[in-house]
C-alpha cells in the first residue's frame, strides 16, 4: 500500500516537473481530459484563431502530448508514495537551482547549510545523441535523507534511494549491502558505491555527471549514457 499524499505536494512537483517539460500539458484542476482530437492539417488553422481571442481557456495539444502528460503526473504520483511518511504532508520549497544560484557545488553546499531536513534532487541531462537520433532529456535524481553537505565520511540513511523518469518510473532503494549512501567533497559529489563506480556522480561545477550500478543500491544506470552533461538541476526540502 503506497504512502498518502496532500494535493499540495503534487501541485509543487507539478510546478517544476513540467516547468522543464514544456511539451506537456497537464490542466491538473480537471479531472476530466479538456481536449479535442484534431486532424494535423487543421492545427495552424485552429492557432490563428485562438491566438486573436482574448480567451486564453484553450491549448493545442496532440494525443501524444496528452499521454505523455499523463504519464508524468503518475510518475509523479508513484514518486510521492515511496518518500518516507516523516515528509508527507509538507510544502515543498527550492533550496537550489542551477539556473538561479550558478553551477557551483560549493553554492550548493553553502544553501544547505542551516538545512536539518531531507532532500530532493532532480536533474535533467541535454539531449544525447545516438545512432543519429536524437533523443530527449531525461530526467532523474535522487532522495537524500540528509542535506548535502562536505563531510570525511558517508552520511545519510536507508531512506535514500535513487530514481529515474527514463524510461519509465523506477526507484532504487538501499540493497543493506553497504552505507555509502552520500560523501560530499569539494570537488564532488558521491552517491552510493562500493567495490566501483558511484550510482550518481557530479562534479564541482555541476556540469558533469556519471551514473553506473553500484552495491549499495544495486541500481540501474540513471541515465541512458554512464557519463552526462547536466542541463538543470535542483534541490527541494520540505518546510
Amino acid at each position: 500500500m503506497g504512502v498518502a499524499y496532500s494535493v499540495g505536494e503534487v501541485d509543487h512537483l507539478y510546478t517544476f516537473f513540467v516547468q522543464w517539460s514544456p511539451e506537456t500539458i497537464y490542466s491538473k484542476h480537471s479531472s476530466k481530459p479538456d481536449f479535442l482530437r484534431v486532424h494535423p492539417e487543421a492545427l495552424d488553422v485552429i492557432d490563428s484563431l485562438l491566438s486573436n481571442t482574448a480567451s486564453k481557456k484553450w491549448e493545442i495539444v496532440t494525443v501524444k502530448q496528452q499521454n505523455k502528460r499523463s504519464s508524468t503526473k503518475t510518475n509523479l504520483e508513484q514518486l510521492m508514495n515511496h518518500i518516507p511518511a516523516r515528509t508527507q504532508g509538507y510544502s515543498w520549497k527550492l533550496v537550489y537551482s542551477t539556473a538561479e544560484h550558478g553551477t557551483s557545488l560549493t553554492t550548493l553546499y553553502r544553501q544547505m547549510r542551516e538545512l536539518d531536513r531531507p532532500v530532493l534532487m532532480v536533474i535533467k541531462n541535454t539531449d544525447l545523441i545516438k545512432q543519429s537520433v536524437v533523443l530527449n532529456p531525461q530526467v532523474f535524481g535522487a532522495f537524500s535523507s540528509d542535506p548535502f553537505k562536505v563531510s570525511s565520511y558517508c552520511y545519510g540513511t536507508g531512506e535514500t534511494f535513487l530514481y529515474s523518469f527514463s524510461p519509465e518510473f523506477q526507484i532504487f532503494r538501499w540493497s543493506g549491502e553497504n552505507s555509502y549512501f552520500v560523501r560530499g567533497f569539494l570537488d564532488s559529489l558521491q552517491m552510493g558505491g562500493g567495490g566501483g563506480p558511484f550510482g550518481l556522480w557530479l562534479d564541482s561545477d555541476l556540469y558533469r555527471g556519471s551514473s553506473y550500478s553500484c552495491n549499495t543500491f544495486c541500481n540501474r544506470p540513471l541515465s541512458l549514457h554512464h557519463d552526462f552533461t547536466i542541463r538543470d538541476l535542483e534541490v527541494w526540502s520540505f518546510v
